[in-house]
């Protein structure tokens, strides 16, 4: 028996997202020198907001604009820099699309301009470690996730010891959420990233996503971001270029367990993927529960 998400409010700013029945999509748009995987590509401000834009087209729910990699051992760039690259493309896409946008942020001066220029959600791999990421989400209401990562970019993959990965990712996104809530945000608001090869080895990603269904009693939106990711290089002995497959039956996997939303570079293919689960999931079975 698959498991059954409950249907959740994502509220974010002034817009509201149904998640359960229907497993959201949200596009990664990197305007960064060196991420991981499209690091470079986007970097002028006009050819970022085009591939939004396009995202938006492929039936994305989400685009999330990043302007620092969080791979693996990245340099950290300053706020001002990190700043200077989104607010240009999340004005034009806040402009010129009725899709949400996202500001892939650890930095809440950053986070504070990109709600200013017209994202609603504030999407913080660092689990809001810095408290003024509170304040300036609920300041604005918008939706805020919370990922779980140990250390930094540049210390992360050092700090792979787990006694039980699943069960630690889980209680630490369970108090991830209660601090949210202690200061002052709704729990609609909220929403929880596992972090897969945020300090985790390839195997540890892989059981987070085996049993990613733990996640889903913690009450809040879970999001999966598979894409392209290492351990799918390491099960497929492929570079970063020829994963496609493979973050597609990622994602397929992560739809057919719940997770509410599943973050990736390709979102065309996804959104295919993800409609066809669903059906399957959804065929003759009661819908979710409010």
């Amino acid at each position: 028996m698959l498991p059954v998400s409950a249907r959740l409010l994502w509220r974010c700013g002034d817009r509201e997202l149904v998640c359960g029945g229907r497993t959201l999509v949200m596009g990664i748009l990197n305007v960064t020198p060196d991420s991981f995987s499209d690091g470079g590509r986007f970097l002028d401000p006009d050819a970022a907001a085009a591939r939004g834009l396009e995202m938006a087209a492929d039936g994305a729910d989400i685009v999330d604009v990043g302007g620092e990699s969080t791979r693996p051992g990245a340099d950290p760039v300053s706020a001002e820099e990190e700043t200077s690259r989104v607010v240009p493309v999340i004005k034009r896409l806040a402009a010129e699309s009725t899709v949400p946008v996202s500001i892939d942020t650890r930095h809440p001066d950053v986070a504070r301009a990109a709600l200013d220029a017209g994202a609603t959600v504030v999407n913080d791999v660092s689990g809001a470690r810095d408290p003024r990421m509170f304040e300036v989400a609920g300041a604005a209401r918008a939706g805020l996730v919370l990922m779980h990562m140990r250390g930094d970019p540049a210390t992360m993959r050092e700090l792979t010891s787990y006694e039980d990965v699943v069960g630690e990712v889980r209680e630490y996104l369970r108090e991830r959420v209660e601090a949210a809530l202690f200061a002052g945000l709704g729990a609609e608001q909220l929403c929880v990233d596992p972090g897969l090869g945020f300090a985790k080895t390839a195997e540890q990603s892989l059981l987070l996503l085996r049993r990613v269904d733990a996640l889903l009693d913690i009450g809040v939106p879970v999001l999966a971001g598979p894409s392209r990711k290492s351990f799918i290089g390491e099960v497929l002995g492929l570079g970063v270029e020829d994963r496609l497959e493979g973050t597609e039956g990622a994602v397929a996997w992560c739809a057919a367990m719940g997770v509410h939303v599943v973050r990736v570079h390709d979102t065309r293919e996804a959104v295919r993927v993800v409609r066809v689960v669903d059906a399957i999931r959804s065929a003759g079975a009661p819908e979710p529960s409010a």
